[in-house]
């Protein structure tokens, strides 16, 4: 049975990668043993069950909802904080092509599925991987045209080889035509390794405005809220906010950083606002209550609406939902899984760093 919490791969694929111990597939689905009731990585090194034994699970949250236990030889509660082997090939020859253009050919030159990388894109990413190859592109041209470039430069250092097949691609990605670049400014997003699996990471010309772990259920929302609030594309880069961002959150992992100082970019409602700045107030290694948090924004009875603009924040971590907890002083309500809250919240508080 697959649950359509995200694109899974094909039962056939999922089941050999199971049996192969493949590790290139761990992160991106978990398989759970019936008969022990335990679920695991694909990577895992235990005996296998029968085919007819296992389901599959597109993310932990989902297998734990299900009933199954972690195994505890491949440990899946430990989140893959970086991507598998094969991502990292396949980036670098984008970064490497002279026109930035990387076919199914290409991909399978370098020992890789085209259906494969084109879901992991799309899972980690939210864009395909034909669009992620295209985004860089774009991204490479607006970059050259907003140092001053002519667009014949940006044309030809792009790989595009019309001047037509360009400004329709510019366009329809930016909104604008080529010729009017600096009116506009595309938000950028990079993937950024955590102890607590890859993280999603925007960054407009302003600040931070995006950091989500990506295997949350909203994400693929709380990116066309930004292309929504900002007016603008979506697309593969990094700017000096997202260097120093990852810079920060390396930091803040260590230890060594209680206060994160990039700045930042959340445009919402009035109300949503005001809840996210009394988050930003809440200091490193404390927590509030919900009913607290409204009374400190003057709206002691609108409890529920201060939760739903705290599950709306589209900056984890940086904007502090996770310190927002129960009446009861019990963790509840995080959208990047309660395992991750009780992670943050005792790392702040200085228990054990380490993952469940």
């Amino acid at each position: 049975m697959e649950h359509p919490t995200k694109a899974l791969p094909s039962h056939k694929e999922m089941i050999r990668a199971f049996m192969a111990s493949d590790a290139s597939y761990d992160g991106i689905f978990f398989t759970a043993v019936r008969t022990t009731g335990i679920f695991c990585q694909p990577s895992c090194a235990a005996r296998k069950p029968l085919p007819e034994n296992v389901e599959f699970f597109g993310s932990v949250k989902t297998a734990l909802f299900a009933g199954y236990r972690a195994c505890k030889r491949c440990t899946p509660l430990e989140p893959v904080g970086h991507p598998p082997e094969w991502v990292a090939r396949v980036l670098a020859r984008v970064d490497n092509a002279p026109d930035g253009r990387v076919t199914a050919a290409d991909l399978r030159t370098l020992g890789v599925d085209p259906n494969r990388a084109r879901r992991w894109f799309l899972a980690n990413y939210g864009l395909t991987f034909v669009a992620y190859c295209r985004g860089r592109r774009l991204s490479t041209a607006f970059a050259t045209i907003k140092e001053g470039s002519t667009i014949d430069d940006a044309v030809f250092d792009s790989g595009y080889e019309s001047h037509s097949g360009f400004r329709e691609a510019f366009a329809l990605a930016f909104g604008t035509p080529p010729g009017r670049s600096a009116e506009v400014s595309p938000v950028l997003i990079a993937w950024i390794e955590s102890p607590l699996g890859p993280l999603l990471a925007g960054a407009s010309a302003r600040g931070v405005c995006l950091l989500e772990f990506t295997d949350r259920r909203m994400l693929e929302a709380q990116l066309e809220t930004i292309r929504r609030r900002f007016q603008c594309a979506l697309v593969p880069g990094e700017n000096e906010h997202t260097v120093r961002l990852r810079a920060e959150l390396a930091e803040y992992f260590a230890g060594e950083r209680r206060l994160f100082e990039v700045p930042l970019d959340y445009p919402g409602t009035d109300f949503q606002v005001r809840v996210w700045r009394e988050l930003l107030a809440i200091p490193y290694g404390e927590t509030r209550s919900y009913e607290a948090l409204a009374a400190a924004i003057d709206v002691p009875r609108a409890v529920r609406a201060v939760g739903r603009a705290n599950g709306m924040n589209r900056i984890s971590i940086l904007i502090p939902c996770h310190r927002v907890i129960g009446k009861d002083g019990t963790p509840v309500g995080y959208g990047g899984g309660l395992w991750r809250k009780r992670w943050l919240l005792d790392h702040e508080r200085g228990g054990t760093i380490g993952l469940l």
